[in-house]
């Protein structure tokens, strides 16, 4: 499906991607969008979000805002690794699918992706993984890494994520944790960011923002200082340094300082669960996995799957299984209008 394609087609389904911006994330920036301020950082911006981040996530919490996921995920990466670190991922995480080999070729980190079932890594599987320690002919495995929300649509408890950080430390590794839709898991869990974060024993953390409300911005946030070196100079080396960071700054306060980033994806997720639970009932429609976060994964027929697609856009392959993702702007009535289309797909 072409861009001219999408003008006619309705509210979308292919990622909360493809969301626009929210309201009170626009507004911040119209407010940051006077006056002077410092660059690279130095603006009363950005110092704010230092403070936001540290009630967030602790004391010893700082942040970094970067442009992208992919750069947090490298730069953060790099930080906690040498040139000759492994760091050990499902098969399915971002950094292993979906990133164009950023970790590998920008980051020259070696991938040791795991097979798993639901996107989750077990304290076992990483076991398997983490070994030749001290053998000059392997690379040192470094980093565990893992997506909250998975690439899967699973979320990881507090104590799954723990008895990761505990695998990880006993090795002298650290963990480090793609948190691109980490708001999501949260409200799923009903938990704090810390619950699952800084308290569970992650050590370096990709925070998103842009799936949930924000125009651009994600952020590393280095939980743990001892894990890290040269965070600064690695960030500006790998091109993630925003000369006008207020920009990136103001948009994370507007989202963390007060309840933002928790309505925008408790509103995500329950979008999801009346989607899954709206389509239950569909004749030769199959929901495939559990509906933790603002993910549905599906099975259809190929036939109807390719003439929904003409009129919504989502990802998959249909002889698998489809991703219908929701954002903070999905309606419920553009969950009935799918729903709607998707009976109207099956029908001969």
């Amino acid at each position: 499906m072409t861009s001219s394609d999408l003008r006619d087609v309705h509210h979308g389904f292919g990622s909360d991607n493809h969301a626009g911006v929210h309201p009170e994330v626009m507004a911040a920036l119209a407010e940051a969008n006077t006056g002077y301020q410092l660059a690279y950082g130095s603006d009363e911006w950005t110092e704010r979000l230092d403070r936001v981040i540290a009630r967030h996530f602790g004391p010893r919490a700082s942040a970094f805002p970067v442009f992208n996921g992919t750069g947090a995920n490298v730069v953060g990466l790099q930080a906690m690794c040498e040139r000759w670190s492994s760091v050990i991922c499902a098969e399915s995480a971002h950094i292993n699918q979906d990133e164009c080999g950023a970790s590998e070729h920008v980051g020259g980190l070696k991938l040791v992706p795991v097979p798993t079932a639901d996107g989750k890594l077990a304290p076992e599987a990483v076991a398997s993984r983490a070994t030749g320690f001290g053998n000059i002919q392997h690379s040192q495995p470094a980093v565990v890494s893992v997506t909250q929300v998975t690439e899967l649509g699973t979320v990881y408890t507090p104590d799954e994520i723990a008895a990761l950080a505990s695998c990880a430390h006993e090795r002298g590794m650290f963990l480090h944790m793609d948190g691109a839709r980490l708001a999501n898991a949260a409200v799923s869990l009903d938990v704090p960011l810390d619950a699952i974060t800084t308290d569970a024993g992650v050590d370096v953390l990709s925070f998103g923002g842009t799936k949930n409300g924000m125009m651009l911005g994600e952020m590393v946030v280095v939980l743990n200082p001892d894990a890290v070196r040269g965070m600064a100079y690695l960030r500006k080396s790998s091109m993630q340094l925003a000369s006008k960071m207020r920009f990136l700054s103001a948009q994370f306060v507007a989202l963390l300082d007060g309840d933002l980033w928790e309505r925008n994806a408790r509103h995500a997720n329950a979008m999801a669960r009346l989607l899954a639970d709206r389509v239950r009932d569909v004749p030769e429609v199959e929901i495939v996995r559990p509906v933790e976060g603002n993910a549905v994964f599906a099975r259809l027929p190929e036939k109807a799957a390719e003439r929904l697609r003409k009129r919504f856009f989502f990802h998959g392959d249909p002889s698998d299984e489809v991703r219908w993702m929701c954002a903070f702007d999905t309606s419920e009535s553009d969950v009935d209008a799918f729903v709607a289309a998707l009976r109207e797909s099956l029908e001969d």
